[in-house]
C-alpha cells in the first residue's frame, strides 16, 4: 500500500514538472513587438578645458626664481611744480569806443552812394521841378526813412532851397546835413545807462527776434563796456538755442567777462536771476542778459520774456532794455519793434548789419515808431564793429565829404 502511494506522488510530481515546462515554453515562443529604430549617432563637442587642465604638452624650459627676474627701471617722477600747465588765453584789449563810428564810416559806403550822394546829385540840378522832388522822395522812401519823415524832409528842403537861391555843392551839402541831423534828432539821451549802483551792478537786458545778431551784439557790447573800463558779467538766458551759451561764453572769455549759464532748455528767468546774483557777489559794474531770440508772433514766448524781466527786478530795476533790430529788414523790423515794446519797456535800439546796406534811413523810422533813440549801430562782422550812435558822424558818413 505504501508502495502504491509513493508511486502516485512521484507520478504527480513528474506531471507538474512537464506542464510547467510547457507553459514556460509557450511564453517564450510569444513574439515581442519590434524594437524602435536606433537614434542617429550624435558627435558630442569636445569637453572644454577646466582649471588645472594643461592646454598643451608642457615644454622643457629653464625656470627662474623671483630673485633672478629683472624688474623694469622706474621712470623718473616729475615734481608737481615742474609740470607744464596750459596757458590761460591772452585777454584782448578792445578798441576805445570814443570816435569808433568815425573810424568805421567807410562801412556805410553803399548807404552813402544811395542816400547821401543821390540826394546831393538831385539837389544840384539847375531846375528843381516836381519830377526832381518826386525822385528825392523815392530815394528817401527806398532808404526806409518812412512816409511821414520823408514828406517832412522834402517840404523843409523845398523851402530852404528856395530861400538859398544860388546853390553851390558846399551849400547843398551843409543844407542836407543840417536837415538830416534834425530829422534824426539830437535831443535824445543816447548814453548807455551802465553806471553801477551802491549795492548792485547795472543790469542790461538784450532782446530781439531770431537772426538779428543778438547774441553776437551782446558779446560785442561786453567789449564796448570793457573798453570803457567796466567789469562785466554775462547771463546766457537763451537756453533754447544749443550754441547760444557757448557763443556768449567765448565772447566773454576774450575780454575776461564771466558767463553764467544753465542747462539746455532750462528756465531763462532762473539763469537771468542767477547772473544778477553773481554780479552782486562779484561786485561787477554791469550784468548783460542775453535772452532767447523770440518770434514776435509767439504770444507765450513773449509773455515769458516779460517774466524774465520781472524776475530780474527782484534784485532791483533793469537799467537798460536794448532791442536789437536787423537794419536790412527795413519796415518789417518796425512790426517786431512794436510787439517788443508792448511786453517790455524798450529804452534803446541797436541796429545791426548797417554796413553795406542802402537802408540807413531805418534809423529815422524806428525812432519815430518807438519814440526811443538808437544807441548803438553794428557796422561789420569784426569784434569791435559795434559803435555808439552819433547823429552828426552818422550823417557825415552818409553824405560824404
Amino acid at each position: 500500500m505504501e508502495t502504491v502511494i509513493l508511486a502516485v506522488i512521484i507520478a504527480l510530481v513528474a506531471f507538474v514538472a512537464v506542464g510547467g515546462g510547457l507553459v514556460v515554453g509557450s511564453r517564450r515562443k510569444k513574439r515581442l513587438p519590434p524594437a524602435p529604430p536606433a537614434a542617429p549617432t550624435v558627435t558630442e563637442p569636445p569637453a572644454e578645458p577646466h582649471i588645472g587642465d594643461e592646454a598643451e604638452v608642457p615644454r622643457d624650459e629653464p625656470r627662474r626664481t623671483i630673485e633672478e627676474v629683472e624688474l623694469p627701471e622706474a621712470l623718473p617722477r616729475t615734481p608737481p611744480e615742474a609740470l607744464e600747465l596750459p596757458e590761460a588765453p591772452e585777454l584782448e584789449i578792445p578798441e576805445p569806443t570814443e570816435g569808433r563810428l568815425v573810424r568805421l564810416r567807410s562801412r556805410l559806403s553803399r548807404s552813402q552812394n544811395t542816400l547821401g550822394k543821390g540826394l546831393l546829385s538831385l539837389l544840384s540840378r539847375e531846375h528843381l521841378d516836381e519830377e526832381t522832388w518826386e525822385e528825392i522822395e523815392d530815394i528817401l522812401l527806398t532808404a526806409d526813412v518812412g512816409v511821414t519823415p520823408t514828406q517832412e524832409l522834402v517840404e523843409r528842403l523845398r523851402q530852404r532851397v528856395k530861400v538859398l537861391g544860388t546853390r553851390t555843392p558846399a551849400d547843398l551839402r551843409q543844407l542836407l546835413r543840417e536837415e538830416l541831423i534834425a530829422l534824426i534828432g539830437t535831443d535824445s539821451d543816447r548814453t548807455l545807462h551802465t553806471e553801477s549802483h551802491e549795492e548792485r551792478p547795472a543790469v542790461v537786458l538784450v532782446v530781439g527776434v531770431n537772426g538779428t545778431g543778438k547774441t553776437t551784439t551782446t558779446g560785442k557790447l561786453a567789449r564796448v563796456l570793457v573798453a570803457d573800463g567796466r567789469s562785466v558779467v554775462l547771463g546766457a538766458a537763451d537756453t533754447f538755442r544749443a550754441a547760444a551759451a557757448d557763443q556768449l561764453q567765448t565772447w566773454g572769455e576774450r575780454v575776461g567777462a564771466r558767463t553764467v549759464r544753465g542747462p539746455e532748455g532750462g528756465d531763462p528767468a532762473s539763469v537771468a536771476f542767477d547772473a544778477v546774483k553773481e554780479g552782486i557777489s562779484e561786485g561787477a559794474d554791469v550784468v548783460l542778459i542775453d535772452t532767447a531770440g523770440r518770434l514776435h508772433t509767439k504770444t507765450g514766448l513773449m509773455d515769458e520774456l516779460g517774466k524774465v524781466k520781472r524776475v530780474i527786478e527782484k534784485h532791483g530795476p533793469v537799467d537798460e532794455v536794448l532791442l536789437v533790430l536787423d537794419a536790412t529788414t527795413g519796415q518789417n523790423g518796425l512790426v517786431q519793434a512794436r510787439v517788443f515794446a508792448e511786453v517790455v519797456d524798450i529804452t534803446g535800439i541797436v541796429l545791426t548789419k548797417l554796413d553795406g546796406t542802402a537802408k540807413g534811413g531805418i534809423v529815422v523810422a524806428v525812432q519815430r515808431e518807438l519814440g526811443v533813440p538808437v544807441k548803438l549801430v553794428g557796422l561789420g562782422e569784426g569784434a569791435d564793429d559795434l559803435a555808439p550812435f552819433e547823429p552828426g558822424a552818422f550823417v557825415d558818413a552818409l553824405i560824404g565829404d
